[in-house]
């Protein structure tokens, strides 16, 4: 299935583009990333909270680390302050990178068991599913993210996974 290697490439990608899109959203204006574009959390702004909550999320049950402070139906909300959001996001990519670093192929391959807001229920599944689901979230949202800078006049960089050696 997946193996380790994939696991730290794929967080070394979601940092890279994460940076990218930070900075190309730096070009805006604060009332520009916090427009209603339509998307599902609405704004850029709102796109970049949700995702770190679900990122958070995700490595709190993989890792333990601090769940978020705030329910999923505040997520878009999470940090209103700009600056704050952007130095949260660097600093949760550091732990992601990390957390991917240090895996053992011993808990990729095991089961992880959460209690899922979503059901209303605990859920078991296998450890490689849920890591390919927690990196394909942020590429899905970052995908929206990207689409609403470039319709905004941003200029984010090339979203080419084979490019991570590269840049990321």
């Amino acid at each position: 299935m997946i193996d380790t290697a994939y696991v730290t490439t794929m967080a070394r990608y979601n940092r890279w583009q994460n940076r990218s899109l930070y900075e190309a959203a730096d070009t805006l204006t604060d009332e520009a990333r916090r427009h209603d574009r339509g998307a599902f959390f609405r704004s850029i702004h709102g796109t970049f909270c949700h995702l770190l909550w679900a990122d958070q999320t995700w490595l709190s049950r993989f890792a333990g680390t601090p769940k978020p402070a705030v329910p999923n139906r505040q997520s878009s909300t999470m940090i209103a302050d700009w600056r704050e959001l952007k130095a949260a996001r660097r600093d949760f990519d550091k732990t992601i990178l990390g957390w991917a670093e240090d895996l053992s192929p011993e808990w990729l391959s095991g089961n992880v068991t959460w209690f899922s807001g979503v059901t209303g229920s605990e859920m078991t599944m296998q450890a490689p599913i849920l890591v390919m689901h927690f990196f394909n979230h942020q590429t899905h949202h970052r995908g929206q993210a990207h689409a609403m800078l470039t319709a905004a006049g941003a200029k984010p960089d090339d979203t080419d996974l084979m490019l991570v050696e590269m840049r990321g």
